[in-house]
């Protein structure tokens, strides 16, 4: 059996863009990706702490060191730019692995920068 564990996640970056004429997903500064572990084309769900808003997409990568946090597509109408979100991944694991898994979490600065 295997069973879905929350993997990583970047807790509470700041949306710098939002683009509804986008076919999709979430664009991540490819650093914050490296260091929470999340893959491109890899299934995140989204967390909007201003609103309650709870939404799944893809993550791709953005420009190194840029910051940027972009909703694109459908999900640009869940959130303003400004927004304090998490961004969660999950994996599947079977139970012994799950027991033994520690989830990555970070935390960037308001300008979405690793210190």
């Amino acid at each position: 059996m295997l069973i879905q564990i929350h993997k990583s996640k970047i807790h509470r970056a700041s949306v710098t863009e939002a683009n509804l004429n986008y076919v999709g997903s979430i664009t991540i500064d490819e650093d914050l990706m490296d260091e929470a572990k999340i893959y491109e084309g890899e299934r995140v769900q989204i967390v909007n702490n201003n609103n309650g808003e709870r939404l799944e997409t893809y993550a791709i990568p953005g420009e190194r060191g840029s910051g940027v946090i972009c909703l694109n597509g459908a999900a640009a109408r869940k959130v303003e730019v400004g927004d304090i979100i998490i961004i969660i991944s999950y994996a599947l694991m079977t139970p012994e692995e799950a027991k033994a898994y520690k989830p990555i979490a970070i935390f960037p600065d308001d300008k979405n920068q690793l210190s």
